[in-house]
């Protein structure tokens, strides 16, 4: 167990590091373009052959450039996109509000495309996409956190360079070039050292050659294979995309395989080459990089995390033309310790598997070129002319997802663990601040703090529609121990935090906007639940909801209690609305008109938490309400304070002038009872007759 708790310690610390959740928060913040990207490929690549010739001929070719256009301007420099979207997360996880973020994305671009090799003549697309997404990491990260050391050391030092009424948005981009052109000089001078040490056009292509110069020292080819595949998935662990990185390698060791393969069987011999890229393509990167479809399956079998789950859907589409960076990034697999192992290890399974099914005879040797984007089952069998390609496609599938099980309900643990973790850091800052947040919107936050709330909202208005609000029912005694009414209380039981403290999920609801839902949804429970709680309490008892102050007035609410007076009267069903007071009611004409009308339809009205401030008293000058809750801090109190006694007094004597009920709640002890009698109060509910109880 301390072993276990030691290793969770040991990963939390990786994941916590600045660099970490930059470059994860990077590459969530370019989904989008890789969505778009990977929706054209696909579109462009589509296997079936008809659809090829379609898309071909239509327009003289329309559709497939349509295609090739969308696909270059998203992939084509998805490294560039990758550069500013790491060095945008890594500002603004370090960066206190003080340094401009715009100086460290240029001062990050710029030198990316100076260790690319902009300055040459052969700077292509291939320069800013895929292939150089570990200069992206490098220069995200390594700019971003020299630009806001910089910035920091000369805040103060540098000259004014403007006068003191030019726009403050000019004064904070002229502030910025002393950092940036201190760190561009700095990377150019590294890129040249780079090219006259080592002979090289760019840094970029050190990273190359030296990728083609380990390679070039492994003779054995099932070696220079296992060691591609291992390389290109821990590149993947880092968010840089291995096989782009190792095309070279790829070109040079594997793809002549296929074409030499191809020449032995038109010359009648034997083909003798295992290693193709077709072979990687259709039997070790199956879904992607990982051999992820695998992980798809385990996901959708095997998850209980509904988040999880609904990432694998959205992936699956993709995932079966072998795109998989909704899920790299969306899970995420970068940067993810717990996932280190299997996606390593399953794309190693799968090769050594099919290298060894392949080399014994049991699958032929591939000598058919197919897309990179084939489905699994329709690869291998293209590929190798052969229905024993894609049953070796299937065992591998099959195996991946066994190694993949476990971790994924590791991960289904872990995720619930922080789940929980922040839901009670997130719970206890509310309770804590539960007054001061009334006046401000929980989204609005910022921070953790605020995304939390945003995604928590978001739960609990999808659990409100799907009809997940349960009502616990807190019974209510007369002095003489009849019990006289219960009071429906809201429990909404989240699938991960269990019941959520219900003033913040009215909270939420009232930020959200869907306050309206939530109450209209308690009141149908009431009525639903109503022949169980005449059952269990008594049928002559009185059921109470709760509905807050600025709600029961509104239009719509009154409407919505008009529908179900048509369809179920509430007259001599001995329904009580208590109001509860978010804010002060204005009591105009037509406050009190929508309260006679709910009173009309049979309803018994109370005030929720009575006591004797202004604006509670100025609810009784108009006969309107039936029953009077006292406020619970005055129950509380009682013994403790004397004044709290003489302030029940003085509401029960006003109450029985008014011929109103006081009903007390937090009535918790005999001499909290004892004491309420005394004063004249014979009505209760709390813990000394019973909780909350489901019914």
């Amino acid at each position: 167990m301390k072993k276990q708790k030691g290793e969770q310690s040991v990963i939390r610390q990786i994941e916590s590091l600045s660099a970490v959740r930059a470059v994860r928060d990077g590459l969530v913040g370019i989904i989008p373009v890789l969505i778009i990207g990977a929706f054209a490929l696909i579109l462009m690549h589509f296997p079936i052959q008809g659809y090829k010739d379609f898309i071909g001929a239509f327009g003289d070719g329309f559709l497939l450039k349509f295609f090739e256009i969308v696909n270059s301007a998203t992939f084509g420099p998805l490294a560039v996109y990758m550069t500013v979207s790491i060095s945008r997360s890594y500002m603004n996880i370090k960066d206190d509000g003080g340094v401009e973020t715009l100086g460290a994305v240029a001062a990050s671009v710029i030198s990316f495309f100076i260790l690319a090799g902009s300055n040459l003549e052969s700077f292509s697309k291939d320069s800013m996409g895929p292939k150089s997404m570990f200069l992206a990491l490098v220069t995200g990260l390594g700019a971003s956190a020299a630009y806001l050391s910089l910035s920091k050391f000369l805040r103060g030092k540098q000259r004014t360079l403007f006068s003191s009424g030019a726009n403050r948005v000019f004064n904070r981009m002229l502030s910025t070039i002393f950092p940036i052109l201190i760190i561009v000089s700095i990377v150019a001078l590294i890129n040249l050292s780079v090219i006259r040490i080592f002979g090289v056009e760019s840094f970029r292509m050190l990273i190359i050659s030296f990728n083609n110069r380990i390679f070039s020292f492994i003779k054995v080819d099932f070696l220079k294979g296992f060691l591609f595949v291992l390389f290109s998935s821990v590149l993947w662990m880092f968010g840089i995309h291995g096989s782009d990185t190792l095309e070279g390698v790829m070109e040079k060791y594997f793809t002549p395989g296929l074409a030499a393969n191809q020449a032995a069987v038109e010359a009648g011999g034997q083909p003798s080459a295992i290693l193709t890229k077709q072979f990687f393509d259709c039997f070790v990167l199956m879904g992607g990089c990982g051999a992820t479809i695998c992980l798809l399956i385990a996901i959708l079998i095997f998850s209980k995390n509904r988040a999880r789950r609904g990432l694998a859907y959205t992936a699956a589409f993709p995932m079966i033309f072998n795109i998989n960076e909704l899920m790299v990034f969306g899970i995420p697999i970068v940067f993810n310790p717990i996932m280190l192992v299997p996606f390593l290890s399953v794309p190693l399974v799968c090769y050594s598997t099919a290298y060894l099914a392949t080399s014994l005879g049991l699958v032929p040797i591939i000598t058919n070129s197919v897309e990179w984007t084939t489905p699994v089952i329709l690869g291998g069998y293209s590929a190798t002319g052969s229905v024993a390609g894609a049953l070796l496609q299937l065992f591998n599938v099959g195996l991946g997802v066994l190694i993949y099980m476990p971790f994924v309900r590791m991960l289904d643990r872990r995720t619930a663990e922080d789940a929980q973790r922040t839901f009670a850091s997130f719970l206890d800052f509310f309770k804590a601040n539960e007054t001061a947040l009334a006046s401000k919107h929980l989204s609005d936050l910022g921070g953790e703090k605020g995304e939390f709330a945003k995604g928590l909202s978001a739960e609990v208005m999808h659990g409100i529609r799907s009809g997940q609000v349960v009502l616990a029912y807190q019974p209510q005694y007369h002095y003489n121990g009849d019990c006289i009414g219960a009071e429906a209380l809201l429990r909404f039981n989240h699938p991960t935090h269990g019941v959520i403290y219900p003033p913040l999920i009215i909270k939420l609801a009232e930020d959200g906007g869907f306050l309206p839902e939530l109450e209209e949804a308690v009141v149908r429970r009431v009525l639903q639940d109503r022949e169980k709680v005449y059952k269990k309490f008594g049928e002559s008892i009185k059921i109470s909801f709760n509905v807050t102050g600025t709600m029961v007035v509104t239009a719509r609410f009154l409407e919505f209690m008009r529908t179900l007076n048509s369809e179920q009267p509430f007259m001599g069903k001995n329904l009580c609305v208590e109001v509860t007071e978010q804010a002060a009611l204005a009591f105009d004409k037509t406050t009190v008109a929508a309260f006679d009308e709910l009173r009309g339809m049979g309803l018994v009205l109370a005030i929720d938490d009575f006591s004797m401030g202004q604006t509670s008293l100025n609810y009784l000058k108009d006969d309107t309400f039936d029953i009077i809750k006292l406020d619970g801090s005055l129950v509380k109190g009682l013994s403790t304070h004397e004044n709290c006694r003489e302030i029940v007094s003085s509401i029960v004597a006003l109450s029985k002038t008014l011929n109103l009920t006081v009903l007390a709640e937090f009535v918790e002890t005999e001499w909290d009872r004892e004491t309420l009698h005394e004063i004249g109060c014979d009505f209760y509910q709390g813990y000394l007759y019973s909780p909350a109880v489901l019914v």
